[in-house]
């Protein structure tokens, strides 16, 4: 049982950044056109929805949102945060020796 959580978790954190990462590609494309652009409030929400490696890959793949102090901190803040939330949880989930 356990397996499978861990497998729908990884999964889930798969898509999640594929999603962010495109996400940066596509507003980025869309910036270069002029056209319609996909809300910041988008894209950091993504990200802290489990998508930060692929918001932090896109933004740098992209050098899209690269000269925005909020993105450069931000992203990199809400992966630390991500990464800390995961340490805490193996913590707390692995069996005692």
């Amino acid at each position: 049982m356990r397996e499978m959580t861990t497998a729908v978790i990884l999964g889930y954190l798969v898509i999640m950044n594929v999603i962010a990462f495109a996400a940066m590609g596509v507003d980025k494309s869309r910036a270069k056109r002029g056209a319609w652009r996909i809300p910041e409030k988008t894209l950091f929400s993504l990200s802290l929805l489990g998508g930060s490696i692929g918001a932090l890959a896109g933004m740098y793949t992209f050098r899209h949102k690269t000269k925005h102090l909020k993105f450069v901190a931000g992203m990199p803040a809400v992966l630390v945060l991500h990464i800390t939330l995961a340490a805490v949880l193996l913590y707390r989930l692995a069996p005692l020796s």
